[in-house]
């Protein structure tokens, strides 16, 4: 079933820059692709879009069928539950414990205090840090940082998560153990956007990768065709 899918969609900020030109492509439940290209190319706008923290000047952008033009209001907050998004600049909450950074979104989402910490600890678990739930976000390295933004991000278990550069910043090793944190997400129900203009990286993943030029859609690369 496809859950995101862009119709000739274009963003014109005000002085007449053109982010995006005409872009369409589809993505299914379960999937997890790459969108690359140089800097400015629009993959941070394309990801901004789908966020509801942009609206595109023309064109259309559905999610599960449902036109993002018409979500207005407080159905925004109620959109961007579905949305799980994790910045390369971790926009952890600093004065909040790891924990309680994690938990967030489960509370707005008003979930239960007992359902809150079980689904908390398993994914500290997951992302290795279940001996830092107590910790400030300060006293945490570059790599567990962006690993409570992974776990914040997932919490309240959206239906797609995007990711702006969410390597950028970490070392080859720390970089490779996030992109394995994505792959596995597919499975557990939620599908994966990642903008990032690592080309290694990103041939070693073996997922579909869109490729932007000047705010164009130039390539839409399968899996096999990286991996030959």
């Amino acid at each position: 079933m496809t859950l995101l899918r862009f119709e000739g969609v274009s963003k014109r900020y005000p002085g007449g820059q053109d982010a995006l030109i005409d872009v369409g492509f589809s993505v299914e439940e379960g999937e997890m692709l790459f969108v690359t290209g140089h800097s400015g190319a629009g993959k941070s706008t394309l990801l901004r879009l789908i966020h509801l923290s942009e609206r595109p000047s023309r064109g259309t952008v559905l999610v599960r069928g449902r036109n993002l033009n018409t979500v207005r209001g407080s159905a925004v907050a109620l959109h961007r539950r579905t949305v799980g998004v994790v910045f390369q600049d971790h926009r952890l909450l600093t004065d909040r414990s790891v924990r309680e950074n994690v938990a967030l979104p489960l509370i707005i989402a008003g979930a239960g205090r007992a359902d809150i910490d079980r689904r908390v600890r398993v994914l500290l678990e997951r992302v290795g840090l279940s001996d830092r739930s107590a910790a400030l976000p300060s006293a945490l390295s570059a790599g567990e940082q962006q690993r409570v933004g992974i776990a914040r991000a997932i919490a309240a278990q959206p239906a797609l998560l995007v990711a702006d550069e969410p390597t950028g910043n970490l070392d080859p090793n720390l970089a490779t153990e996030v992109m394995r944190l994505f792959a596995d997400l597919p499975a557990a129900g939620t599908s994966v956007l990642v903008a990032s203009h690592d080309l290694m990286l990103i041939k070693r993943m073996r997922r579909r990768v869109l490729v932007l030029d000047h705010g164009r859609l130039v390539d839409d690369i399968a899996p096999e065709d990286l991996a030959a």
